[in-house]
């Protein structure tokens, strides 16, 4: 049985979403249970509640020792208010869970990551799980806490620590005490309803702040806001520009991104699939 607590550290999630996915689990993960915090319903503004509320929902996931994972429910932004202090409050049961999310969720599991509490995973999350393609990747997810490595990023090979990211996210970390050390990594990244210079922009941040990277993959760049001029790259020339400007090594295209075909992704030199 795998024990799974749903917070929502960023944007709210609805009771619907909530419905859906009891019924997926009840339906076809018999090995399973899922436990919604009420927290995940909130609204403040663009928040799934108070800084403080996010606070307090995550922390009751992670520090309880009768959760095995803590899945967070959605993206969107604001877990990067609240996940210093997060990280700074997880107790001893937090070390042994696994936590799921991409996205906007990359602050938390670069914190996660960086302090060595449990086992940060990039991969989507619930409320995707009312859309007719993305419960296909929620299915992936639900597989993988059961063991079956079938939905983990192909290029994972078990030697090379890997870390995957939205790209924004990550530009955003470098600097901060969330930074973990990615130094002998393949870090994948993936975008997102963004210009192509914006992205231009992102890779120029990250070439000159990763430059020991074992290799990077770009994963999918999707909802490319069309600008008043042609840019002149495309996203994946423009990894390879940036890659060869700074000595990283371009390893290709990554399954991760904003789309049904998100693949998994464990932080580090993970066993192939979730303890369950």
């Amino acid at each position: 049985m795998t024990r799974i607590a749903i917070c929502a550290p960023a944007t709210p999630i609805t009771r619907d979403h909530a419905a859906a996915l009891e019924r997926l689990v009840a339906e076809e993960y018999p090995g399973h249970s899922v436990r919604f915090h009420e927290q995940c319903f909130l609204e403040h503004g663009h928040f799934a509640g108070t800084d403080l509320q996010r606070l307090e929902g995550l922390l009751d996931c992670a520090n309880d020792p009768a959760i095995d994972a803590v899945w967070f429910a959605k993206g969107g932004y604001g877990s990067n208010r609240i996940a210093q202090n997060a990280v700074a409050m997880m107790d001893e049961s937090a070390r042994a869970k696994t936590f799921v999310g991409f996205s906007d969720m990359g602050y938390l599991l670069a914190g996660l990551y960086r302090a060595g509490i449990g086992q940060p995973v990039h991969g989507s999350m619930p409320v995707s799980v009312t859309s007719t393609r993305g419960i296909d990747a929620v299915r992936r997810v639900l597989d993988w806490f059961g063991g079956d490595p079938a939905g983990l990023e192909p290029s994972l090979d078990g030697k090379t620590p890997a870390a995957a990211f939205n790209l924004i996210t990550l530009a955003m970390l470098t600097g901060t005490p969330m930074m973990p050390d990615l130094d002998d990594h393949v870090l994948m990244v993936e975008e997102v309803s963004e210009h192509l210079y914006s992205i231009d922009r992102l890779f120029f941040n990250l070439s000159n702040t990763l430059p020991r990277l074992a290799g990077l993959r770009l994963g999918s760049v999707t909802a490319v806001p069309e600008n008043d001029r042609y840019f002149g790259q495309e996203p994946e020339e423009i990894a390879e520009f940036w890659c060869k400007r700074a000595g990283i090594p371009y390893l290709g295209r990554a399954e991760i991104g904003h789309t049904a075909a998100n693949r998994i992704v464990p932080f580090g030199l993970a066993s192939p699939a979730a303890a369950s």
